[in-house]
């Protein structure tokens, strides 16, 4: 039996758990993490990344590498009885502060093959066909005994181990699944077909055949078709796309992944155990894939709970810091169910007949969640609102300045003509950014922010703000 020590104990790697352990890594901390599969997800499952999430990649560097992987689409159509009805997009394009106003259909078989591969380049590559089978915790942290037998001790376990978890059962944490009997199946594949094929999500009714066209990667498409019953054939679903498309058709060339799901809805009473074991994503948070709000939310609850245990392992925050992740992430999951319970049911009830149009509506309603851009941790106000992303030049580059961010880091943005606080923590960096060129320093020409000092989070939120002359005092209680 063997004794391995670290910092951050993660059980799964799906995406949430290899964000978690990619962050990790990136903030110098030492973690482990382990997975029944023996490899990344190959087909299937989530299907776009949001804006927000772009926004967050794009300060740890993995932007670029999944971008250029992906299919930009920022606009929606209504179809009802073979006759086009709307067409829109203002949700994405009226965004501020944001240079990618739109989902990237990405497939996750293409995210966790990244982030592996990111894990593996780090010499920190994902333990596989591993799973655990105990964990216990004491005043020096977590046991986590694995399948091998070997019984690893770490200061914080992380369960991203899914809707199953493990992890959340094992501590008994209360989890109330809502089933509303609602059945959908999912075919991703190469189509052939007479209906003009462009890059936008199409909702198609007729009747009561509920079909979504989500535009992927490459020459891929899905199609979600509402069936409300277990029991159907792909030749089923393929007539039940078919006839919502009516007068046009489709066949499947080829189909890359056929499944169904039904939908679950729940969140955990508690996101973690005595302040020493978390739960992240699935393992917390179940809801309909409606919305493509699933592994978006996901990744959003890494992003939150790793700079916080950075900080507390470093000494550079209280314990109690980590009671926010809950007291921030669960309202954020409560709301995204809301807006997925919305759009699911608004697919199979409809007081009018009008299933589609009703969709489409829901989605402008909740355009805040589904692009990620309204969330925040504040009462709505700048505090706890994301940080606008905006060009910024100096005599040796241009950037924007998301890509200026390290998620390592607070950041003291000063806009303006203004002193640096004579005390500045060292995990605190400072960018003074000024209106106009100035020699060895940044400017911008955007107005966002002007004659404000801010605080920045490590995850590209406002923690505080004031004037430039009280720019010191946004430092104090750190």
């Amino acid at each position: 039996m063997s004794d391995y020590h670290t910092d951050i104990m993660i059980v799964g790697a799906g995406p949430v758990g290899l964000m978690c352990h990619y962050l990790a890594q990136r903030c110098g901390l030492n973690s482990q993490i382990i997975d029944k599969s023996n490899g990344p997800l190959v087909v299937g499952r989530a299907d776009a990344l949001n804006a927000r999430t772009l926004q967050l990649l794009d300060i740890v560097d993995l932007f670029e590498p999944l971008y250029v992987q992906g299919k930009p689409c920022n606009t929606s159509s209504v179809w009802a009885d073979g006759q086009f009805l709307s067409r829109q997009s203002h949700w994405w394009t009226a965004l501020q502060g944001c240079f990618y106003p739109h989902f990237l259909m990405l497939g996750q078989a293409h995210i966790e093959k990244a982030l592996d591969s990111a894990v593996k380049a780090q010499n920190v590559a994902v333990r596989r066909g591993l799973f655990v089978v105990d964990i216990t915790v004491d005043e020096q942290g977590c046991v986590t005994e694995l399948s091998n037998g070997e019984r690893v001790r770490s200061r914080y376990v992380i369960g991203a181990d899914g809707g199953r978890s493990f992890v959340r059962q094992h501590f008994s944490i209360p989890f109330e699944i809502e089933r509303p009997e609602i059945i959908w199946a999912v075919i991703d594949g190469v189509i052939e077909s007479d209906f003009p094929k462009v890059p936008e999500i199409i909702v198609f009714q007729a009747e009561t055949s509920d079909v979504a066209w989500i535009p992927r990667e490459g020459d891929l498409d899905r199609f979600y078709i509402r069936m409300d019953t277990e029991e159907f054939t792909q030749q089923e679903v393929i007539a039940r796309i078919n006839r919502a498309m009516s007068p046009h058709s489709l066949t499947f060339k080829q189909v890359e992944w056929f499944s169904y799901f039904s939908v679950k809805e729940s969140v955990a009473e508690r996101y973690d155990h005595q302040q020493r074991v978390f739960l992240a994503g699935d393992a917390c948070h179940i809801h309909s894939v409606n919305g493509g709000q699933g592994l978006n939310t996901g990744v959003a609850d890494a992003f939150n709970l790793i700079w916080k245990l950075n900080m507390v392992l470093r000494g550079q925050a209280s314990p109690t810091l980590l009671d926010s992740y809950q007291a921030e992430r669960q309202p954020v999951a409560r709301s995204v169910i809301e807006s997925s319970g919305a759009l699911v049911r608004a697919t199979k009830y409809s007081e009018r007949g009008t299933h589609a149009e009703d969709y489409v509506q829901i989605v402008e309603q909740r355009a805040g969640n589904i692009t990620g851009m309204g969330i925040g941790y504040g009462d709505g106000g700048l505090k706890g609102s994301r940080v606008y992303d905006f060009e910024m030049h100096s005599d040796q580059q241009s950037c924007r300045f998301y890509q200026w961010l390290d998620y390592r880091s607070f950041t003291l943005l000063l806009t303006g003509d203004a002193d640096l606080p004579s005390e500045i923590p060292p995990f605190v960096r400072c960018l003074h950014l000024y209106d106009q060129a100035k020699p060895g320093q940044y400017w911008s020409e955007s107005s966002f922010y002007q004659g404000q000092a801010l605080l920045i989070r490590p995850d590209g939120y406002i923690a505080a703000y004031t004037s430039l002359a009280h720019a010191a005092e946004l430092l104090a209680d750190l």
